[in-house]
């Protein structure tokens, strides 16, 4: 396993905050819900800690929410679905959580099913790009 089979990553031409609004954007076209908006820098700088620009978006589809609590209340550990707009090397990135990898851990979810939520999260970090 390497993270590819994890993460669905692109980069950007954005500056950070660009992407971070495209993401959301994105999102919201897409019909999905955001749920919370995680700044990582902001929340080490307050301890003491230096790190670069990385916002966790957490967003959720209540179709597939549904779909999947239905099949086993655990899968609500990978839950929500995640993209991260991160900075390295003077690079924008915009990384999504592949949702395929829940059907390897959960056999009642199909991968079919888990392949519907992947393509929304691919559609919207190409779209945000």
């Amino acid at each position: 396993m390497n993270v590819n089979d994890f993460a669905y990553i692109v980069e950007t031409k954005k500056n950070f905050d660009e992407a971070v609004v495209s993401v959301l954007k994105t999102v919201e076209q897409k019909g999905w819900t955001l749920f919370q908006i995680y700044d990582v820098k902001e929340r080490l700088a307050a301890k003491g800690f230096e790190q670069k620009p990385l916002k966790i978006i957490e967003i959720c589809s209540g179709k597939y929410a549904n779909q999947f609590l239905s099949k086993n209340r655990l899968i609500s550990l990978c839950m929500p679905c995640k993209i991260n707009v991160v900075e390295e090397n003077e690079k924008v990135k915009i990384i999504g959580m592949k949702p395929t990898m829940i059907s390897q851990f959960f056999p009642e979810v199909s991968k079919k099913e888990a392949d519907d939520v992947e393509r929304d999260i691919i559609e919207m970090v190409n779209n945000a790009r």
